[in-house]
């Protein structure tokens, strides 16, 4: 008897659990937010231009600045400086040191830049398995489902970036990030493109309102 009224309270229990699962939604994953500093050693699949490259980006959300330095594929050493009040310096170094600044009209992307992307499920990619979400058909964001960690996101121009390496609160040298005295001899450049560009930066760097 004893045994009997334990089967029935195991049934019982196991019953509840399993309207408790059936019941519940399940919930669409949503991308982590970016950490406010960290530094990610990327590759770089420049289709549309037929070039690959390495970049190092820092990230610096409080300080207001995103820096790209970007080792072209047996070319120069370019250092791409992005400041949150949309300027943007793209210099080399040296005794042929050049430089363009360009006005992008609007700051560097926010940590939860992402917010509102659609959910695409999940793909494995790199060799990870990982949560996909498109965001105004300008970028497509790979995530790690186990660590939750960028993988890879590609832009609506065929770029295609891979993560390396990911190292959250990795802070870039402030004296790294200071333009040559020749970025400021000149007038500030945007070319259509770029104007396209910062238009649809600023549709998935803006954050949405809830």
């Amino acid at each position: 008897m004893n045994n009997l009224k334990l089967k029935l309270s195991l049934l019982c229990a196991l019953s509840v659990i399993l309207n408790l699962a059936t019941s519940s939604p399940i919930s669409t994953p949503t991308p982590s937010p970016w950490p406010e500093q960290f530094h990610a050693l990327l590759y770089m699949n420049l289709s549309s231009f037929a070039r690959l490259q390495i970049t190092d980006l820092w990230y610096d959300w409080p300080r207001g600045r995103n820096v790209n330095i970007q080792q072209k594929q047996l070319g120069a050493l370019m250092y791409d400086v992005e400041w949150d009040n949309g300027t943007s310096f793209y210099y080399t170094l040296g005794e042929a040191g050049s430089c363009r600044v360009v006005n992008f009209e609007v700051g560097i992307p926010r940590p939860d830049f992402l917010d509102g992307a659609e959910y695409l499920g999940t793909q494995v990619t790199d060799g990870f398995l990982c949560n996909v979400w498109e965001k105004v058909d300008f970028i497509w964001y790979y995530e790690d489902v186990l660590t939750r960690r960028p993988v890879r996101w590609d832009f609506y121009d065929g770029i295609s970036t891979h993560v390396m390496t990911f190292e959250v609160g990795a802070v870039l040298p402030d004296f790294v990030t200071q333009a040559p005295d020749y970025c400021f001899n000149q007038h500030q450049d945007q070319t259509p493109l770029q104007r396209n560009y910062g238009k649809l930066t600023r549709k998935f760097s803006v954050k949405n309102s809830k």
